[in-house]
């Protein structure tokens, strides 16, 4: 137990790229090989039902979205570090993104399944969100036009809603 306490309270110092950086060793090519095997093989741990539950969307709506963030921020793209390594995958990244936003947890709390530091997520949640803004706000992020408005309109009917869009705009 002593040598245990000492080697904490004195730690060797590692030979990293910041002085005095801890280095915590996630196993990141493990967790990205599970991650990849509980939800986008061709027959995932998890099923489509536990994967909407997961992700708040389909599994063709998340990769849409994966495919445009990876080629729009090279960010994104898994890289081999300086010693060979490799790095975090695009799963990995956006996965932890996808778990802040459709859970509102915080960027430590995503380290217990996806193993990423808090810092590289707070990081991917940015890009992401600078990527999204770019690739997709002339569809989604846009004031709704006339043909949005009768079909949003249609929607809350049929679903028993008919005021839905007068519920939304408080301006009356």
């Amino acid at each position: 137990m002593a040598q245990y306490l000492n080697q904490h309270n004195n730690p060797v110092p590692c030979g990293g790229s910041i002085p005095g950086h801890i280095v915590i060793n996630r196993d990141r090519e493990s967790v990205d090989r599970r991650l990849f095997y509980d939800y986008f093989i061709e027959y995932p741990r998890y099923k489509d039902q536990m994967f909407r539950r997961c992700f708040r969307m389909g599994r063709s709506l998340f990769f849409r979205i994966v495919e445009k963030v990876e080629a729009r921020d090279n960010y994104f793209v898994q890289r081999r570090d300086s010693v060979g390594r490799l790095g975090l995958s695009t799963l990995q990244k956006i996965t932890v993104v996808f778990r802040m936003l459709a859970y509102g947890c915080s960027a430590n709390a995503t380290d217990e399944y996806i193993k990423i530091g808090e810092s590289t997520t707070i990081e991917s949640l940015k890009r992401f969100c600078h990527v999204v803004v770019e690739e997709f706000a002339g569809e989604y992020l846009r004031s709704p036009n006339a043909t949005d408005v009768a079909r949003l309109r249609r929607i809350g009917k049929d679903r028993g809603f008919p005021g839905m869009l007068g519920s939304l705009d408080c301006m009356h």
